[in-house]
This record gives C-alpha cells, sequence and structure tokens, in this order.
C-alpha cells in the first residue's frame, strides 16, 4: 500500500471513529450521568504515516448536541477531503499508467 493511501485510509477511519462517537454521544444524551466519548487525533510517529485515534470518555457528564452537530459535521468533511485523496491518486496512477502503456 503506498504511503498516500496509507495515509488518507487512516484519515477515513479516524472521520469515521469520529462519527461514531458523536452518533454514540447523541442517542444517549438524555442517559443521567452519562459522560461522552471523545476521540483523540494524534499523528501516526510509524511509517507510512498517517493518523491514529483514541476514543477516551469525558471527565464530565453532559452532551452539549450543538457540539455533536459540529463534530459530525467536521469529521464528515474530513471523510469527504481523504475520499479526493483516494480519488486523485487513482487518476494519477490511471494517468500514468497510460502514458507507460
Amino acid at each position: 500500500m503506498s504511503s498516500i493511501t496509507a495515509i488518507a485510509s487512516s484519515g477515513l477511519r479516524a472521520a469515521q471513529q469520529r462519527l461514531d462517537a458523536s452518533a454514540h454521544n447523541i442517542a444517549n444524551a438524555q442517559t443521567p450521568g452519562m459522560r461522552p466519548l471523545r476521540v483523540e487525533q494524534a499523528e501516526a510517529a510509524t511509517p507510512p504515516g498517517g493518523v491514529r485515534t483514541s476514543v477516551q470518555r469525558a471527565s464530565q457528564p453532559g452532551v452539549a448536541l450543538e457540539q455533536e452537530m459540529v463534530d459530525q459535521m467536521s469529521a464528515t468533511y474530513a471523510f469527504k477531503a481523504n475520499l479526493r485523496t483516494l480519488q486523485t491518486q487513482d487518476r494519477m496512477l490511471g494517468a500514468l499508467l497510460n502514458e507507460q502503456a
């Protein structure tokens, strides 16, 4: 797997985890004492790069629905950007193969 593919794939997984955590928080917002899930992202130190994530519980209970909606929108944009990266890589590889043929 090329580094571009690995980086974009890790970004897709991170965005999906953020969407999952936010959906969980919204679904359980009315549960008394529920501490929301938070996804922490960090640069992957090992090659080929990308991002690594960890899911943690917030220290305080309570869900801010407006923040969850912003998180979902942000994760959706990140997902789309990483998909666009994969599409661009595929187009570049296709153009390169056409030139070589």
